[in-house]
């Protein structure tokens, strides 16, 4: 238990905090209803509102910009950058994973990094879980898997405009990067690394996405041949529905986007750091006055 938690946190903890790890686990457990398979979690498989804080998913960027070997940034969160996060991670953690215990453990960032079965794409693990829990009706397992693609559907374009104002935001920020004066190596590095940071969580989701769809395909496929009932006729419009949801929420170029594990690697490289600006030596012409960052934003 020791070396996990230090493998996780990257430094060392003391004997009595490791110890008080599984407690802490426990007791969050217990206060939002302990077992139950959705104690903690609200509409969409969200954590409830009575249980959210500020910063409850904070530690995605770290953990993405660590799995992907670039530098985190040590720069507080915007607003936005903040809601991203928060809106990304039901999009990205699986959707069979949204029901269980320990799905509050996760959102609260208590395993403190990216579980390696969110990236290792397993295109029938939905339809497996799906096949495997037990339901009234056959009926009932169409609407299980409707419910899903509608929840993803829902949650979309509140993702989609969030996404596309911390990316607007951030081409803003690395303009305003070449005339800021005095500009430190440290400060350039926070920047570039606080725009890698999100443009990472922004892939990450769209990847999830087709992934996503692929395996709601899947288990469709599956469900057809296995209990053909009429109501696969709307988890199919559903379905359709998604893909064009999808389409629209690629707000980052790149190559087409296939169903596959997810390599967490920069989507751009990143920008090098601007010169650093001196004052003009003395009896030299002063410098004509650097763009405000208001000009930037509001050309």
């Amino acid at each position: 238990m020791v070396s996990t938690v230090q493998n996780r946190e990257g430094r060392a903890r003391s004997g009595a905090t490791v110890r008080l790890a599984p407690l802490l686990a426990l007791v969050i457990v217990v206060l939002v209803g302990g077992c139950g398979a959705n104690g903690g979690n609200g509409d969409f498989g969200r954590i409830k509102p009575g249980l959210v804080r500020d910063g409850v998913h904070d530690w995605m960027g770290p953990a993405a910009a660590t799995r992907a070997g670039v530098p985190v940034s040590a720069y507080p969160y915007t607003e936005d950058e903040r809601l991203l996060r928060d809106l990304s991670f039901p999009l990205i953690e699986p959707t069979y994973d949204l029901q269980r215990w320990y799905a509050i453990l996760e959102q609260y960032g208590i395993t403190r990094g990216v579980q390696q079965e969110w990236c290792v794409f397993n295109l029938a693990a939905y339809e497996r879980i799906l096949m495997q829990t037990a339901y009234r009706s056959a009926t009932a397992r169409y609407a299980r898997i409707n419910e899903d693609i509608r929840n993803d559907v829902a949650r979309l374009p509140y993702w989609v405009s969030t996404a596309r104002r911390v990316i607007d935001m951030d081409i803003k920020r690395g303009k305003s990067l070449e005339h800021v004066n005095g500009l430190t190596p440290a400060e350039a590095a926070n920047a570039t690394a606080r725009m890698a940071e999100n443009a990472l969580i922004i892939s990450w989701v769209q990847q999830s996405l087709v992934n996503r769809v692929a395996s709601y395909s899947y288990a469709l496929e599956r469900l057809v041949i296995a209990t053909p009932v009429p109501a696969a006729v709307e988890v199919e419009r559903s379905l359709t529905l998604y893909k064009t949801r999808i389409v629209e929420a690629r707000v980052l170029p790149g190559p087409e986007i296939v169903a596959g594990s997810i390599v967490l690697v920069p989507p751009y490289p990143l920008t090098s750091s601007p010169v650093i600006s001196k004052s003009p030596p003395v009896g030299a012409a002063a410098p004509l006055p650097s763009p405000t960052f208001a000009s930037i934003v509001n050309p």
